[in-house]
């Protein structure tokens, strides 16, 4: 298909240094955590939104060996409470894919102020990863099974040179593609479907059956956009889709071909999975009693 998964140089290339934080600050941030009256397992619950770039992490899940996602952030949780803490996340993602507002909760073992939450996990945090916001919550929330959709975007660069400041963000295909061929393909994975054909062999999910509430393909000068919402998602849904979507734009199947596959249900008729640092997590969506954000809070596809 030709489509390319290119990397950037290491980072230890780029010309800027990173900034090195003094001994000063971090004993101030220890400071202002001290424990408060509150002892240990009060009952709190508290969320977080976690924005970060997958690019150098194994994935998200917390791994014996590997750097990822899960295992910096509790870290630097650990670092705050002085003491481990473990957290849920909404959406697992794979490496090389990136979170914009991944919600994770976690029940503090001891009690902090709110801005020692905040400030103090980002002060340990390494800068491809950062906690936006947090919030209390009940104790019946949870990050995953509250959760009512998630949404991902897919975006790639469409041109006949490679991308160098997005490298890291899109994928790049140098052929050409018909987004309203791939607009059209799209409609069929709509509803509720068996999405069999569109997950790994490896994915663990006992029932593939999903609910699509809605997909769009868009072009932007010579970005293409995969937009995606759905109830759930099987693991490599959404860079399978993508994949198959490509040999619908590029002409070599038609847009009713979709359908045939879906109803086949066997991963060899779909199309290859797309790279992953196309990749995005955009947020899970919450219903409004939660009182979350408002980027995490709501049922619709938004742009």
């Amino acid at each position: 298909m030709g489509m390319v998964s290119h990397r950037p140089r290491p980072s230890h290339l780029a010309t800027v240094p990173a900034p090195v934080r003094s001994p000063g600050p971090r004993l101030t941030v220890q400071a202002t955590i001290a424990p408060l009256s509150s002892p240990p397992g009060t009952g709190l619950r508290i969320a977080l939104g976690v924005e970060y770039d997958g690019t150098d992490f194994l994935g998200w899940q917390r791994l014996d060996r590997g750097r990822t996602v899960q295992g910096v952030l509790e870290q630097a949780l650990s670092f705050v409470a002085n003491t481990p803490v473990a957290v849920t996340c909404a959406g697992r993602t794979d490496a090389g894919v990136h979170g914009r507002c991944n919600v994770v909760h976690f029940e503090p073992p001891v009690e902090r102020a709110d801005r020692s939450w905040l400030l103090g996990t980002n002060s340990r945090l390494p800068d491809d990863v950062c906690v936006r916001w947090i919030q209390r919550v009940p104790t019946d929330f949870h990050a995953r099974f509250s959760a009512r959709a998630r949404r991902y975007r897919y975006s790639l660069l469409n041109r006949k040179v490679r991308p160098a400041l997005d490298a890291r963000y899109v994928a790049w295909l140098r052929e050409p593609l018909d987004a309203a061929r791939m607009q059209a393909a799209a409609q069929h994975f709509l509803g509720e479907h068996d999405f069999n054909a569109f997950r790994t062999v490896a994915c663990q999910a006992p029932n593939p059956v999903r609910t699509v509430h809605a997909l769009e393909v868009r072009r932007d000068g010579d970005y293409l956009h995969f937009d995606i919402q759905a109830n759930a998602f099987l693991h490599h849904m959404v860079r399978n889709i993508v994949g198959s979507l490509l040999l619908v734009g590029q002409g070599e199947r038609a847009p009713e071909w979709i359908g045939e596959v879906l109803r086949g249900r066997d991963r060899n008729l779909a199309g290859p999975t797309a790279p992953s640092q196309g990749l995005t997590f955009l947020c899970p969506l919450y219903p409004a009693q939660w009182q979350l954000p408002a980027e995490v809070t709501g049922a619709e596809l938004v742009a």
